[in-house]
């Protein structure tokens, strides 16, 4: 039995809800892979018929794969705009593909944890996504139903350029590995910016919250490889595991180095947001997104009970513009989003337990008695 869209919605993903490892900086990890079906033109290529032929092709093998039980299954044309920009919302889709018309189509599991695009700039783009600092299991997941649909699928592979992909920085592997990371004490301190240079030295590509183009809200950064050509997959995540490792090292010592030198600052910072998200009653989705950020901050640095962290997490993606829609059943204006927005998040802080900044004031009253 095929899962139905309200189905989806009503459960948030498995990602949000479980923490994984190294999970108060990295919120998830994700891989991706790129496939295309030979004798087929790319999809960006194709004509509509084309593209009809091609899902034809894919969507049986797809839902018939031991993961994909009961899974979510349609074409983009048959889902609303507001049902589209939700799946982006959540990340199971790129912008660009629910902008797609006929002949496209995406396939997930119930868990949300693997989605598949049909005939997005390839053929197939298949994506397994982890919390925490997972991508060895992301990708061991994806490398699985990969083999089994090799079996079935006739791919466009070459001996000397690997798996064929529409855009050339694709080629080889034809896989991205990416890990959204929450840096709120390099923000603070600063030092954002030659952290992303330097990540971009050495062949990473480092983007905001929706990826390419978009901005950092949140204090979420998207860290990616840009090379597939010419190593392997175990390579490219051993490279990407050990900047992310030095990545999380960098941003605890900032965090540190704040509540050492400047503890008034960042009680600021997180009892000013957890006062405006309390009592605010329009908000918008890039202030709510900022402010939640610190009281995530709050959470790991002991302030908020770390129960509460799952809280922050869902709210994270429930606040935005599609999500309302949706809970509103209707489409809203942007302020009647900004009020709505304000009014979910009230309702899940009254649960919410105040920061508590005891232990950085007696660190303080110790240190003004020396």
């Amino acid at each position: 039995m095929a899962m139905r869209f309200s189905t989806l919605l009503k459960n948030p993903a498995e990602w949000m809800r479980t923490p994984g490892p190294e999970s108060d900086i990295v919120i998830t990890s994700r891989v991706r892979l790129a496939r295309n079906l030979t004798n087929h033109p790319f999809p960006g290529w194709a004509r509509k018929e084309d593209r009809i032929t091609v899902m034809e092709e894919v969507r049986p093998p797809l839902e018939s794969l031991t993961e994909m039980k009961d899974s979510f299954s349609e074409e983009m044309t048959k889902l609303s705009a507001i049902e589209k920009q939700v799946l982006v919302e959540r990340h199971l889709i790129s912008r660009e593909h629910a902008a797609k018309g006929i002949g496209c189509g995406t396939v997930m599991n119930r868990k949300q944890t693997i989605s598949v695009m049909i005939n997005e700039e390839d053929h197939l783009r298949m994506q397994a996504i982890r919390p925490g600092l997972q991508l060895l299991a992301a990708y061991r997941s994806l490398d699985q139903i990969d083999s089994t649909l090799e079996g079935e699928l006739p791919y466009a592979f070459d001996h000397q350029y690997g798996y064929l992909t529409a855009c050339p920085t694709n080629l080889g592997t034809g896989m991205r590995s990416s890990a959204m990371l929450h840096l709120p004490g390099l923000v603070l301190s600063e030092q954002i910016n030659q952290t992303i240079q330097g990540a971009n030295k050495i062949g990473l590509a480092v983007r905001g919250l929706y990826g390419e183009g978009t901005e950092a809200l949140a204090n979420l950064f998207q860290i990616s490889n840009q090379n597939t050509l010419g190593t392997n997959e175990k390579e490219i995540i051993e490279h990407l595991n050990r900047v992310i490792t030095q990545l999380i090292e960098n941003e605890k010592n900032a965090r540190m180095k704040i509540l050492e030198d400047r503890p008034t600052m960042m009680q600021d910072q997180i009892g000013r947001a957890y006062a405006v998200l309390k009592y605010a009653h329009i908000i918008t989705s890039k202030e709510a997104l900022n402010f939640l950020s610190m009281i995530r901050l709050g959470c790991d640095l002991g302030f908020v009970p770390d129960e509460e962290r799952e809280t922050i997490n869902v709210l994270l993606t429930e606040i935005q513009p599609a999500h309302l829609q949706i809970s509103a059943k209707r489409k809203l204006t942007a302020e009647e989003r900004d009020i709505l927005r304000a009014d979910i998040i009230r309702t899940s802080l009254n649960r919410l337990t105040p920061p508590d900044f005891g232990s950085i004031i007696t660190e303080r009253e110790n240190e003004d008695d020396e």
